[in-house]
């Protein structure tokens, strides 16, 4: 995983895939596993994820780059921070940024 971001209503995430291993497949994987513990602490049932998912292909360094400040600043955009490192459910905390 390169960056994420834990938003109120969507989530966006940067992950480096493995050879052998179809994004499509670990997106399923990730929305199963996270679906049966949000419903289960939400003390509810049924769909929690909408079936479909957008992707990018990073192209080179200065795309790479652009797409994590993306992501590491929508919270920053939506006005729930001043600074995309406060936001605790972001890999820009890490980063500093």
């Amino acid at each position: 995983m390169l960056a994420w971001c834990i938003m109120p209503n969507h989530v966006h995430v940067m992950v480096e895939q493995v050879v052998g291993h179809r994004l499509g497949d670990i997106v399923g994987s990730w929305k199963r596993f996270t679906a049966l513990r949000a419903n289960r602490i939400l003390e509810r049932r049924g769909p929690f994820w909408q079936t479909e998912y957008f992707d990018r292909f990073i192209r080179d360094e200065r795309h790479y780059h652009a797409a994590v400040a993306y992501i590491e600043e929508n919270p920053v955009k939506a006005n729930l921070v001043k600074a995309a490192s406060r936001w605790p459910w972001s890999s820009a905390r890490y980063r500093g940024s």
